[in-house]
C-alpha cells in the first residue's frame, strides 16, 4: 500500500479548507468547504458590481468590479458568493467559467475575466455583398443565442 497523500490546510486551486485527524469544529470546516464548491460549480453571478447590494440573497454570486468598496473593498475581480449571510471570495483561477444572468453570457478566466465582444457589422464599400452581412449577422445572432455574445 502507498504511503497516504500529505496537504496543506487548503486545496491549492480555490483554497478549500482541509479537515485533519483531532480537529476541532470540523463540521465549521466542512461547511465552509460545501459553501465555496456550491458557488463555484457551474458558476453563475448576478452580474458585474463595485458594492455588495443592500439585501443579498444567500446562493447569489457577483463578479466585483472595480474600484470595490463596503465589504467588498479589496476583491477587485473575484467573485462574491452570499452564503449564510456572509460574503465569501473566490480568487479567480485560470480556466474558471461563469454565467452572467444579466447579459446572458458566458466568461471565463485566463490571466483576467474574458467577454466576448460583438464584432462591427459590416458596412460602407463600393459593392455591398447582401450574402456575406446576411451570413456575418447570422453569425452573430447563433453566437448570442449559445451566450458567446452579449445580448443586443
Amino acid at each position: 500500500m502507498s504511503d497516504p497523500f500529505l496537504f496543506d490546510s487548503t486545496t491549492p486551486r480555490f483554497g478549500l479548507p482541509l479537515l485533519f485527524a483531532g480537529q476541532a469544529q470540523k463540521e465549521a470546516f466542512v461547511n465552509e468547504a460545501h459553501a465555496l464548491a456550491d458557488a463555484l460549480i457551474h458558476c453563475a453571478v448576478e452580474g458585474e458590481a463595485t458594492a455588495p447590494p443592500g439585501t443579498p440573497v444567500d446562493g447569489t454570486s457577483w463578479l466585483v468590479g472595480s474600484p470595490a468598496t463596503g465589504d467588498w473593498a479589496g476583491q477587485e475581480g473575484n467573485l462574491a458568493c452570499c452564503q449564510g449571510g456572509n460574503w465569501l471570495f473566490v480568487t479567480a483561477r485560470d480556466g474558471l467559467r461563469i454565467a452572467d444572468r444579466s447579459s446572458g453570457q458566458e466568461g471565463r478566466y485566463m490571466g483576467g475575466w474574458r467577454f466576448a465582444e460583438v464584432p462591427v457589422e459590416p458596412s460602407g464599400g463600393s459593392v455591398v455583398d447582401a450574402e456575406a452581412r446576411a451570413a456575418i449577422l447570422g453569425l452573430v445572432a447563433s453566437l448570442r443565442e449559445a451566450g458567446v455574445l452579449p445580448d443586443a
